[in-house]
């Protein structure tokens, strides 16, 4: 499993205050390591598709990160916009209010919006909950509404809220996936214990901060960063 850990890696570069130098060296240092995607800001797109040219590794983005409260026609036109610079993939923000809101219809057009985008441009599309901020019932629900829109993966969190990735949450998602869909466990993973944990219970993606990417990697030590 360790050996096989950085295949499983989103190795997020996402922190607003980088600056360009650091995103470079930070997006490098995950090629290095032979991980599945660099995840960048929107405005390193350009940096890592460059980068990443003639590698294992590929590009994923955030959109509407990390809040998610951008309106739906807004998401649309991002998605577009990072489909058209080369990106593999893409880590939307669901409108998280609306899910606690119950306001289901809403949440479905939201992701809807980006999916129509990503499916035609064969790009995969992987929808964040922030499931600290909700019940498992709305876990499930959102789940199922991924599945209907046509996203490839539910992701449990941003990295940037409260707390990340949980056993409870994970559970949530996977029962809901009932192998429909895939799971990304992102946030909190900060030693390779918990890494393998979330694998061996059948993630099959995992969103780490930059710094943590090489103690997974070599198996040994913890961080402190949440992402």
């Amino acid at each position: 499993m360790k050996t096989n850990i950085a295949r499983y890696i989103d190795h997020a570069v996402l922190k607003p205050e980088l600056s360009q130098e650091e995103a470079r060296k930070a997006i490098q240092d995950g090629i290095d390591y032979s991980v599945r995607t660099v995840c960048v800001r929107p405005c390193d797109i350009d940096l890592a598709v460059n980068l990443c040219k003639g590698t294992q590794t590929e590009v994923s983005c955030v959109l509407a990160f990390p809040h998610g409260c951008t309106t739906s026609e807004v998401k649309a036109f991002e998605a577009a916009q990072y489909i058209q610079k080369g990106v593999a993939e893409i880590d939307m923000v669901v409108n998280y209010g609306y899910i606690r809101s119950k306001l289901w219809d809403l949440v479905s057009e939201d992701i809807r919006a980006v999916s129509n985008e990503t499916k035609k441009a064969g790009v995969l599309l992987k929808v964040i909950f922030e499931t600290c901020t909700l019940t498992v019932e709305e876990i499930k629900k959102t789940t199922e509404l991924c599945i209907e829109a046509g996203a490839d993966y539910v992701k449990t969190s941003t990295g940037f809220h409260s707390s990340g990735a949980s056993i409870e949450a994970v559970e949530a998602m996977l029962q809901a996936a009932d192998g429909r869909i895939k799971v990304k466990a992102s946030g909190g993973i900060r030693d390779i214990e918990t890494a393998c944990k979330y694998v061996e219970m059948g993630c099959e993606r995992l969103g780490v901060g930059y710094s943590t990417t090489p103690v997974l990697v070599k198996g040994e030590g913890q961080t402190d960063s949440a992402y």
